[in-house]
């Protein structure tokens, strides 16, 4: 009998997250001159603690990932034309994977109130080439 209820903790243990919240998986992928794609496997989940697992589906192009809170999901975002980037500084950052490097992982965990947030890259021309999704948090 014990070693049945052992048995049955360990896959318990097993079955069970290591961590609290939502886990959203992010994928970035695309080369330099062709499209770029930042895709979810939710684009609505729960309020509370959530873990972004990010990969770099690039073959060659570094990647990376800002997190924004927008004020409404029609907010435009400001880009700098000259710089073919986001102008960060008129944004709320809730941080970000950077330095992505291609086939490579990263994680960023932030606590999310209800809203609409954007995800992005804002390494050069990435943004203006489609690397960009928005993210519905309900209570």
């Amino acid at each position: 009998m014990l070693k049945s209820t052992a048995t049955l903790f360990v896959a318990v243990c097993l079955a069970t997250p290591a961590f609290a919240g939502s886990v959203v998986k992010v994928v970035e992928g695309g080369e330099g001159g062709g499209p770029m794609t930042l895709t979810l496997d939710h684009s609505t989940i729960k309020s509370g603690e959530v873990t972004f697992m990010v990969h770099n589906d690039a073959v060659t192009e570094d990647h990376e990932m800002v997190l924004v809170k927008l004020k409404s999901a029609e907010q435009s975002v400001p880009v700098i034309a000259a710089k073919h980037r986001i102008d960060e500084k008129q944004l709320k950052s809730l941080g970000e994977v950077s330095d992505l490097k291609p086939g490579k992982d990263g994680q960023l965990t932030a606590t999310l109130d209800p809203g609409a947030y954007l995800l992005l890259c804002n390494i050069k021309g990435h943004y203006e080439a489609g690397m960009h999704a928005k993210l519905t948090v309900t209570k």
